[in-house]
């Protein structure tokens, strides 16, 4: 829509438009491209962290575990040994 006085000042208007290459539309797109990849990028290293996280917090979990798993052993043996000594000398008393 032009509101020049006369109908020759339209056409200029519209033949001395700079136009965008081709070239210069696929550089944009480009970049609009790379900008997305930018984005997947930063969500999977955010999820990479999410995970390494998550990961970090089982293994300390499962290293807790562990110890108390050890310590629960050792009462194990324990318990189990003063039995056997009380059976022990339950038989002896009772012979």
């Amino acid at each position: 829509m032009c509101h020049a006085a006369s109908d020759l000042e339209c056409y200029t208007d519209l033949v001395h438009r700079p136009q965008t290459s081709k070239t210069a539309k696929m550089h944009v797109l480009r970049l609009r491209r790379n900008g997305r990849r930018l984005s997947k990028l930063k969500k999977m290293k955010m999820k990479n962290l999410k995970l390494y996280k998550q990961n970090k917090t089982i293994i300390e979990e499962n290293e807790r575990l562990r110890n108390k798993a050890r310590l629960l052993h050792q009462e194990n043996k324990a318990l189990f040994s003063q039995i056997l000594i009380q059976q022990l000398y339950s038989n002896i008393t009772i012979n």
